[in-house]
């Protein structure tokens, strides 16, 4: 692949997604409208890119799709001669027509009622998934109404996820935790957490009294997922810097609650976090990291597993691997710890997801 295009007529997508790398072309109105089609969005691409001969749509609705589908597909059309390559996966669903009128009997379209078949003797029929299509450009300038050789691809029911309605969001986010795609280097099981004290484990409001004491306030739930870490053999460290606004008789009184070390006065957390894995003999696939600040975007990038609360600024969250729902202070530091146990249950029981049963997924 060599070039990644965002098209869109939207500011804040074209700036995140120049952050990411990926290259923008603006959307012209015509084919911005509610009514426009993918296939005219893909001609105004081609047309101010005289230089691209072959095109791959990945939907951004498609959240499981991993790199090997798109370069087993490119092969069909470079090495194969394909035209259109396009993504489907396998149903094992019995179709019927829709009455519209009382009295008239549905009729199946694709089972014998009298010979109905089980499911895991019948092979089944192939849907669009809508995940990706590959498409030469002459062919996409003359509508697809002249494609010689048409392919499908087919991809497995646990990477098929279309996002339509909203009621897609929960099932789509908990298969891209199973089956989702996280980069080229697997993260390693976790030994070590650390986690920022001021916005991640706190939510960064310093309270005071009417006698002048400062106090914090944190989630039980937070403290509740630092033990459920240590029972599973993963150190946590917190961690802050000098000019945290969370003083630090305040931090110490959150370690000792916590059950963990507490490293205050962190000025260069690089530094600090490479020192303690020469400590410990780990390496950075080991580490997890939790942080909120432009500070924090090295270890978040460096980190096997790196997290950020919600309302982290674009950088940071745009250098780490995982984005929490939770704010900070509000169970940020509990969805961490369960998607890092998450993802050491998927690292140890890989073995288990070829024993899906795909005919009745």
């Amino acid at each position: 692949v060599l070039n990644v295009w965002v098209s869109t007529d939207h500011d804040e997508i074209e700036r995140v997604a120049k952050l990411w790398g990926a290259q923008v072309i603006r959307r012209s109105p015509e084919v911005s409208k509610d009514s426009s089609s993918s296939l005219e969005t893909m001609q105004e691409f081609i047309k101010m890119r005289p230089e691209v001969d072959i095109v791959c749509h990945i939907q951004a609705t498609s959240p499981c799709l991993h790199p090997y589908h798109i370069k087993e597909a490119l092969q069909m059309i470079v090495d194969e001669g394909c035209d259109y390559v396009f993504s489907v996966v396998r149903r094992h669903q019995f179709r019927w027509s829709e009455v519209k009128r009382e009295g008239k009997n549905p009729i199946p379209h694709n089972i014998n009622i009298a010979k109905r078949p089980r499911r895991q003797d019948w092979p089944g029929e192939l849907y669009e998934n809508g995940s990706f299509y590959f498409y030469k450009r002459e062919h996409l300038e003359n509508g697809l109404q002249q494609c010689e050789r048409m392919a499908y691809y087919e991809m497995l029911p646990e990477h098929s996820v279309d996002i339509d309605v909203d009621i897609d969001w929960p099932v789509a986010e908990e298969r891209v935790l199973r089956f989702g795609y996280f980069g080229r280097d697997q993260p390693g099981e976790v030994k070590l957490l650390l986690c920022s004290v001021s916005g991640c484990l706190t939510d960064g409001q310093i309270y005071i009294s009417v006698s002048g004491e400062e106090l914090v306030s944190t989630n039980t739930r937070d403290l509740g997922a630092i033990h459920m870490l240590q029972s599973e053999n993963i150190e946590v460290i917190l961690i802050s810097s000098s000019d945290d606004p969370v003083p630090k008789a305040l931090a110490e009184k959150l370690a000792r609650r916590a059950c963990c070390t507490l490293r205050h006065g962190v000025d260069h957390k690089l530094s600090e976090v490479e020192r303690l894995m020469k400590e410990k003999r780990l390496q950075w696939r080991d580490v997890a990291f939790l942080g909120t600040d432009t500070q924090d975007v090295e270890c978040l990038s460096n980190a096997g597993l790196s997290g950020v609360p919600p309302q982290a600024p674009a950088a940071a969250g745009i250098a780490a691997k995982y984005t929490c729902r939770s704010p900070a202070g509000h169970g940020a530091v509990r969805e961490f710890a369960d998607y890092i146990l998450l993802l050491k249950k998927k690292a140890t029981s890989r073995a288990d997801e070829e024993r899906i049963d795909r005919m009745n997924f």
